[in-house]
């Protein structure tokens, strides 16, 4: 990431619930967000610490949505941890 000196007009990232300077990149979730808040110049951003979702002018300054970890697909349970045992 550029450093805050290579940015002087970019707002920097910070959260209105717990203060913290870390913000990420939210998906867009509805026509809503996906279509009239670039309007407003907003895009959904998620709080790096309290994972509070809030919307942001587009020039503030956040780190690009965090890979997914993979979900755990088709996990099964074995049949013997569904017995009942006293």
């Amino acid at each position: 990431m550029k450093s805050p000196q290579d940015e002087p007009l970019l707002p920097p990232y910070f959260c209105r619930d717990c203060g913290s300077e870390i913000g990420f990149r939210s998906r867009r979730r509805n026509f809503a967000e996906k279509f009239i808040l670039p309007i407003f110049l907003l895009q959904p951003v998620r709080c790096g610490e309290c994972f509070r979702r809030d919307y942001r002018l587009i020039f503030t300054r956040v780190h690009e949505r965090m890979p997914d970890m993979g979900r755990i697909v088709g996990s099964r349970v074995p049949e013997t941890s569904r017995r009942n045992v006293a």
